[in-house]
């Protein structure tokens, strides 16, 4: 029995010890990466919504801080994500026999600039977009703006955090 006590507890620590090493997520950070900053997200589109700028910024920081080990600082980061909304468009994206949208896209596109202080061949520029498809007789107005605004946003955060740190 006590043989049998031993084994179990080898087995079990050699489980737990092996993927101590591995990130579901597929995050990988250096040993001597410990802090990130995000920067404000200016919001340059055509089409300005207001507080969409800091609603941004918020969900990216939230990401990372929820996915890695990583502390915020609000300066002097390890890693430092920052930029700019540059695209937030309404558009159809299919017609009825009227003449009207069956179909309307709000399309929201980032481009962040990522740098790490540790490895500078990390160092990324990128635009990302993602959409959100309603229909064409709704308004985009509050829980049907709340709700693309969210979709849009995990893509988008999700999206950048794999190019960043998981280099998918």
């Amino acid at each position: 029995m006590k043989v049998l006590r031993y084994i179990i507890l080898i087995v079990v620590s050699v489980t737990i010890l092996g993927c101590g090493a591995y990130s579901f997520s597929g995050i990988s950070l250096g040993p001597d990466t410990k802090t990130f900053q995000v920067n404000y997200f200016q919001n340059n589109s055509a089409l300005i919504e207001p507080g969409l700028e800091l609603d941004f910024t918020n969900a990216l920081t939230d990401l990372i801080l929820n996915q890695t080990s990583l502390a915020l600082v609000r300066s002097g980061g390890d890693l430092t994500y920052e930029g700019e909304i540059t695209e937030y468009r309404i558009s159809p994206t299919t017609a009825t026999a009227n003449n009207t949208a069956a179909q309307n896209r709000l399309t929201i596109s980032v481009n962040v600039r990522f740098y790490d202080k540790k490895d500078e061949e990390n160092d990324l520029e990128q635009r990302f977009t993602f959409f959100y498809d309603y229909a064409g007789n709704q308004q985009l107005v509050g829980s049907q703006k709340d709700t693309a605004h969210a979709e849009i946003f995990e893509r988008l955060t999700q999206d950048i955090l794999n190019a960043t740190l998981a280099k998918w």
